[in-house]
């Protein structure tokens, strides 16, 4: 197999499960070393980690909450200090907390929460990797297609943080092309063994709507990813790859 990333390090946020782990899979694969944080599930990140490692990779998991953008530099040092540097940060980590704007039973720590993971948490990851990445280095945040249309009830604020990190990247893609690091999104769509997804009605309504009519599988999420972290993509910046089955067709 080509190992087009021979070389270079990557860390990817949220990785432990679903996209997260096959988008760590797949940059190992490709010769990639990888880092990659989780917040709860010692045992699942340790799993990702013996089966790059016995793949001959060198994969490390670091244990890190986005939602305290205060461990941001933290972690990026800690990266640098393992692999001696950084190539492509890969923005992953996020969570979803469903409810109407009108809910006056909302859980608004909750949403709180997810705010601060999904948005604040990544912009504070990007500016502390953005001052180590090096020449030629790719930042891939993954977004949502709900960030480019809600299409169903309840997803406001999960769109919201979606649509806030798509258009932060973009304007890093403009901060950073002096130093030739490109700045990419790809907007996934529902996924096999993603988050929780919405009701039995929505979910039906969602998939309806997308040209393929099915959920996705984290493999095919993570290729795109793949394709923006490699060698291939070296003149793509300021873009956003959908890859949601057609949900905005």
């Amino acid at each position: 197999m080509s190992k087009p990333l021979t070389g270079k390090v990557a860390l990817v946020t949220g990785g432990s499960r679903g996209l997260g782990a096959a988008t760590v899979r797949l940059l190992a694969e490709q010769g990639a070393d990888v880092a990659f944080t989780y917040v709860s599930s010692e045992e699942r990140a340790q799993a990702v980690v013996d089966e790059g490692r016995g793949k001959g990779a060198k994969v490390v998991a670091f244990r890190s909450d986005q939602a305290d953008t205060s461990r941001a530099p933290a972690l990026i040092d800690d990266v640098v200090a393992h692999f001696g540097g950084l190539d492509i940060l890969v923005n992953n980590a996020a969570i979803s907390v469903n409810g109407a704007v009108d809910d006056p039973d909302a859980d608004t720590a909750a949403l709180d929460r997810m705010h601060a993971t999904n948005y604040l948490g990544v912009i504070a990851v990007i500016r502390a990797a953005s001052r180590v990445l090096r020449t030629g280095g790719r930042i891939i945040t993954v977004s949502s297609g709900l960030a480019s249309r809600a299409g169903i009830p309840g997803v406001a604020d999960y769109a919201a943080t979606k649509a806030g990190v798509q258009m932060y990247t973009m304007g890093a893609a403009r901060d950073l092309g002096a130093r030739d690091i490109t700045a990419n999104v790809v907007e996934a769509g529902m996924m096999e063994g993603g988050m929780e997804g919405p009701g039995p009605e929505a979910l039906e309504a969602l998939l309806g709507s997308l040209s393929l009519q099915r959920t996705g599988r984290p493999e095919e999420i993570a290729a795109a990813i793949a394709f923006l972290a490699s060698p291939d993509a070296s003149y793509v910046t300021g873009a956003v790859l959908d890859a949601h089955g057609g949900y905005n067709a």
